[in-house]
């Protein structure tokens, strides 16, 4: 389990292997204190740790991820907003996010609006009627209030700070992003679906 709070801005370092990929990432994290094993977000999909140095880790891709995640379009350099999972005690500032990307999403605009930026996704079909109006929803693993939702598309508020310290600030008209809808909502449509 994560929070959506991004600490750590690292970098695909290298991607090998056909089919399943092992991802190597740059990190200011202590890696001495990450066990093999471990979840780490890397920009909204939880990954585990499969090996370690000094500055960088691991994990090993399946063609799944790949498949319904932004992790397809990844090369060396790409950079990827990173955070570690949560520890029972751990401050809980964003929402409870699972790792498990709900869909691929396309940033429809990015407008200044003051001294932050208003940022407006389409999300897939699949997932657009589990977004709300002032509800949660995690953008390549950042942590963002709904403003408001027409249709297929939502607008976000993105401050100064996260734009900083997030890919986010990076991110143009025409990428794609990863989407993680609310898991409450997840949970009520799906007790709703009729068998």
């Amino acid at each position: 389990m994560f929070t959506g709070i991004i600490t750590d801005l690292g970098s695909v370092r290298s991607i090998s292997g056909d089919g399943d990929k092992r991802f190597e990432f740059t990190t200011v994290y202590d890696t001495t204190g990450i066990d093999d094993g471990a979840s780490i977000a890397c920009s909204g999909a939880c990954l585990t740790v499969i090996d370690k140095g000094p500055g960088w880790f691991a994990a090993m891709v399946s063609n799944e991820t790949q498949s319904c995640t932004t992790l397809k379009g990844w090369r060396d350099g790409t950079p990827v907003n990173l955070e570690r999972a949560l520890k029972v005690g751990d401050e809980l500032g964003g929402h409870i996010v699972s790792g498990h990307v709900d869909g691929v999403g396309e940033i429809v605009s990015v407008e200044p609006d003051s001294e932050s930026h208003r940022f407006r996704v389409r999300a897939p079909d699949a997932i657009a009627n589990l977004i709300a109006t002032k509800g949660s929803i995690t953008i390549d693993g950042v942590s963002l209030t709904v403003n408001d939702v027409e249709g297929d598309t939502f607008g976000v508020n993105i401050i100064p700070h996260t734009m900083a310290v997030t890919t986010m600030g990076k991110k143009q008209a025409g990428d794609a992003v990863n989407l993680e809808v609310d898991m409450l909502a997840r949970y009520v449509a799906r007790l709703l679906v009729k068998e």
